[in-house]
């Protein structure tokens, strides 16, 4: 049982669906927003790729409204790309040279509302995935602020790789944070036995049955490699950009 001392201590702890952020106190909180597949693996590829910021909105009509002002827009919606828009939703279509140094408008399903719900209280909104977990925890290292990972799940509900990236980033912090609520006990719990094979511990999972009928496997495995980027996106006022 934790001692008094210890709650002391700054405190990570795991929202496993944003109809579940009302329960939490953001006003001295880092929020790290995860939507694994594939919003915010999106994001951190982008900004690794040379984009220059991303800005995050909820629905279609602001993504629409920023695309006729010139920015690059990309919309989905239940997985697929939005009729009209220049970008989907995979990771790879974020690696291409022509969008170095752009600005990209992004709306996703669960996403992009899981960020507009977080930054009007929140200390500072991150976005995270297993691409940037290691810098990631670094940064969250240094700060004094407590932290809690808003996983955007699916339509209101927890999925598997949300959760599972949020017990990630617990277990690297565990020496720096306390881990004192069940959903962030149950999250570093189930990353821990499942870290040594990622891909098969949600092969089975609701959220990857929806991609694979798309055909894009490559991008569940993609989003399911660590550390592949040494960058820490932020939210700016309303863009996300990476910090230097």
């Amino acid at each position: 049982m934790p001692t008094a001392d210890c709650y002391s201590m700054k405190q990570l702890d795991v929202c496993l669906t944003p109809d579940l952020l009302h329960l939490h106190k953001l006003e001295n909180s880092i929020v790290v927003v995860a939507d694994i597949f594939r919003a915010t693996s999106c994001m951190v590829t982008g900004l690794a790729y040379g984009i220059k910021s991303i800005t995050p909105v909820a629905s279609i009509e602001e993504c629409k409204f920023l695309q006729d002002k010139g920015f690059i827009a990309a919309a989905e919606r239940d997985a697929q790309k939005v009729e009209g828009f220049d970008l989907d939703n995979s990771p790879f279509s974020y690696m291409d040279e022509r969008l170095i140094g752009s600005e990209v408008a992004m709306t996703t399903t669960n996403g992009t509302l899981s960020i507009a719900k977080a930054k009007a209280s929140a200390v500072k909104v991150m976005v995270g995935a297993f691409l940037n977990l290691g810098a990631l925890a670094n940064y969250l290292r240094s700060e004094p602020y407590d932290v809690l990972v808003l996983c955007a799940g699916w339509k209101g509900r927890p999925n598997l790789e949300d959760t599972l990236f949020a017990g990630a980033l617990a277990e690297a912090l565990k020496e720096q944070f306390m881990l004192l609520e069940d959903a962030t006990l149950m999250a570093q719990r189930l990353y821990n036995q499942s870290s040594s094979n990622l891909l098969a511990s949600v092969s089975n999972s609701s959220h990857v049955r929806r991609l694979q009928r798309l055909g894009i496997q490559k991008d569940i495995s993609y989003c399911l490699q660590t550390d592949l980027y040494d960058i820490v996106p932020i939210l700016r006022g309303t863009t996300l950009v990476a910090m230097n």
